[in-house]
């Protein structure tokens, strides 16, 4: 089983996002964890979103990346550019991946409008998690 983690800068939105679907579309194939370079908890507009689409994010904890240095992960997902930049270097063999997503979060105006930038952005960060399974979990 390979192990997982999406890393974000406060472990609210898009890693939590990331953390559902690939925990998802890889099953059995992978652990999945997630944590931020800070903690903000799990935003409520991310777990609503994800429901809507079938996947229960609401138990998720928001978690700083140090709580995870001793695991050795095989793949660690940066989803956001100040993730990648302020990242730990993981003494492990994982491969580093690296997306940079627009942060939902930063959305304003409606909250009609807000909501359907966090969609965007789940369909965005799902697309994104199916096709990495596919390549890297097959």
């Amino acid at each position: 089983m390979k192990k997982i983690l999406v890393l974000c800068t406060g472990n609210s939105c898009r890693s939590q996002i990331a953390h559902g679907y690939l925990r998802h579309f890889a099953g059995d194939k992978a652990a999945v964890y997630s944590a931020g370079v800070e903690t903000h908890g799990v935003n409520p507009r991310a777990i609503q979103i994800m429901k809507d689409d079938g996947i229960d994010i609401s138990n998720h904890t928001s978690n700083n990346v140090d709580e995870y240095i001793g695991i050795d992960f095989d793949y660690v997902i940066t989803v956001c550019d100040n993730a990648k930049e302020r990242c730990p270097v993981f003494p492990s063999k994982a491969e580093k991946i690296h997306y940079n997503f627009p942060d939902p979060a930063k959305a304003t105006g409606s909250e009609e409008e807000i909501m359907k930038e966090f969609c965007r952005v789940r369909d965005m960060v799902k697309e994104f998690c199916e096709g990495f399974v596919k390549e890297y979990l097959a």
